[in-house]
């Protein structure tokens, strides 16, 4: 929104400009994975090595989404208000000062000091295991859904998505890992294997009837319900707040 203030580019230019940038940043980083895969085993752990400059990129497009959509919810209302008490006016578009920018600039930055680290331990280590290669396709699609969501004027979090993307990683896993260990007792039953011979102790655990949960369930009700609450509590909170001060104005 910014940019177009001074520049307009049309649909082709923007296109042909990020096909040059796809370009330039396929020729350096493809030989920078290939020198980094040099002498790697063939095994899924060689793999999430070498997403370390993806996680990196995505992160990166996470962040700027971030920005393009969370701000906005944070300094839209404050905008408003700022515009309406100002002009005693009702605008469908208005205005943003650059103070009121600061002031939520610092609001975001400081509830992310103060309480980011506790929400980033719950939602990377506390829901699922996860590695780069999982970070990875979270944080992208995150930020594709964010940045759709943007486009198309739509408020959103940007937390909330990212944890549902977590949560999609998570029970994405306890599906292929269901499948893959019911193929493996079918091979076990039609080679008539016994469960007690040679194969490896992961393949055997693999094998047992019970599915392996891999996303924890008490995490998913807090979030869920977490959700279902704030939405409610904010709208009665501020309905509260602006009856206090009416009351009080007149």
């Amino acid at each position: 929104k910014g940019l177009k203030r001074i520049w307009r580019p049309d649909a082709v230019t923007v296109f042909a400009i990020s096909l040059a940038f796809f370009a330039g940043t396929y020729a350096i980083v493809k030989p920078v994975i290939h020198r980094a895969s040099v002498g790697m085993e063939n095994r899924n752990k060689s793999v999430r090595a070498l997403f370390t400059i993806p996680l990196i990129c995505s992160a990166a497009l996470l962040s700027f989404a971030h920005g393009a959509n969370d701000v906005a919810n944070a300094v839209g209302p404050l905008a408003a208000i700022v515009e309406t008490s100002t002009s005693g006016a009702i605008d469908a578009k208005v205005g943003i000062p650059l103070w009121v920018m600061l002031i939520g600039a610092a609001g975001l930055s400081a509830g992310l000091f103060l309480f980011g680290p506790k929400l980033i331990r719950t939602v990377g280590e506390q829901i699922t295991k996860m590695n780069p290669m999982r970070a990875y396709c979270v944080a992208l699609s995150a930020g594709i859904t964010v940045l759709i969501a943007s486009a198309l004027g739509l408020p959103v979090s940007s937390t909330h998505i990212a944890v549902g993307a977590v949560f999609g990683v998570g029970f994405f896993r306890e599906w292929d890992t269901e499948r893959r260990a019911r193929k493996l007792r079918e091979s076990l039953r039609d080679e008539k294997i016994h469960p007690d011979s040679n194969l490896p102790a992961t393949e055997l655990d693999q094998s047992e009837n019970r599915p392996k949960k891999l996303v924890r369930r008490s995490q998913l009700m807090t979030i869920v319900a977490a959700w279902v609450i704030t939405v409610p509590s904010a709208a009665l909170l501020s309905a509260g707040i602006f009856l206090t001060v009416s009351y009080f104005a007149e």
